[in-house]
């Protein structure tokens, strides 16, 4: 039976794994976005956001349990100096997966996964969307009606007619004219 073993090995054994995806992880901290297998991209997402977790509060002690796992000076400076303090607001979810077709060789699923608040395109590309509701525009048309008949009701009569005249004169067919 197989209860309680949810995680992808990848093929993979144990010493391989974990050094696969710590590179993984390091590459990620350090480049904010890298292409990869939707399957390893899965299997680092549930490694990488524990310790970008970790990263949020600088003491000693979660410094070297993010040293454990990543094994590079480098990548845990970057992680907790640049970025933690971008993400000490966001309560989970630090990194996005977006698919992007299948490998040629083995029609492998690839993708990118990405540090959420780092891509710049997607922090610029916020728009606001526009709510429609079918109610209020309707008592929007009902509110211009009455304001048109409101405004034609307090028009002076001479004003009317001189309008009304023309519009007459004009839907008349003229007479041909004989010589």
């Amino acid at each position: 039976m197989r209860h309680n073993k949810k995680f992808n090995h990848l093929g993979r054994q144990t010493a391989h794994r974990s050094a696969m995806l710590s590179n993984m992880s390091t590459s990620l901290i350090m480049h904010k976005r890298i292409f990869t297998t939707t399957a390893k991209a899965k299997a680092l997402k549930m490694v990488v956001e524990p310790l970008i977790t970790k990263a949020k509060e600088d003491t000693t002690q979660n410094r070297r349990l993010v040293f454990s796992s990543l094994q590079n000076k480098e990548a845990v400076t970057e992680l907790f100096q640049v970025v933690s303090p971008k993400v000490a607001d966001r309560p989970g979810g630090y990194t996005r997966i977006i698919k992007t077709g299948f490998r040629l060789g083995d029609n492998a699923q690839m993708c990118f996964i990405e540090l959420v608040d780092f891509d710049d395109n997607m922090l610029k590309a916020k728009v606001e969307k526009k709510t429609r509701t079918r109610r209020s525009s309707a008592k929007k048309k009902a509110a211009e009606t009455v304001a048109v008949e409101e405004t034609v009701a307090e028009a002076p009569v001479a004003e009317v007619e001189a309008v009304e005249a023309p519009v007459a004169e004009a839907a008349a067919p003229e007479a041909p004219v004989a010589e």
